[in-house]
């Protein structure tokens, strides 16, 4: 079984920077892509940023130059540095990745840390 743990969220003032970590760990076969999303109250979940075992990255519009996200394969963690953070990204954020054992690949989610960005 693999889990998935983030860290690093909390409370932070508009323009001001947090860095988000997501460790997996257990029976780890491969990890393939990994990645953030968002789930702010009253709306659906949305993809913030994504990095493929090979390091190329997707990033939703709204967070382009402000937010990087990076991994570690051989601690099979993945970051997520934000940067001139808004009130609008304010949300739980929680963490993906696909697991592959063979043929078969399944996606693990963490359990979601509180950033709250204050105007």
């Amino acid at each position: 079984q693999v889990q998935l743990v983030e860290s690093g969220g909390g409370l932070v003032q508009a323009g001001g920077s947090l860095r988000l970590s997501c460790a997996a760990s257990g029976r780890i076969s491969r990890i393939n892509g990994m990645g953030w999303y968002r789930q702010a109250p009253g709306k659906q979940r949305e993809l913030v940023a994504t990095i493929t075992s090979g390091g190329s990255t997707n990033y939703a519009d709204s967070v382009k130059g402000r937010f990087t996200i990076s991994r570690d394969n051989a601690k099979n963690t993945v970051y997520l540095q934000m940067n001139s953070l808004r009130p609008e990204d304010t949300a739980v954020y929680y963490c993906n990745a696909d697991h592959q054992q063979w043929l078969h690949t399944t996606a693990i989610w963490g359990q979601g840390t509180q950033v709250t960005v204050s105007s």
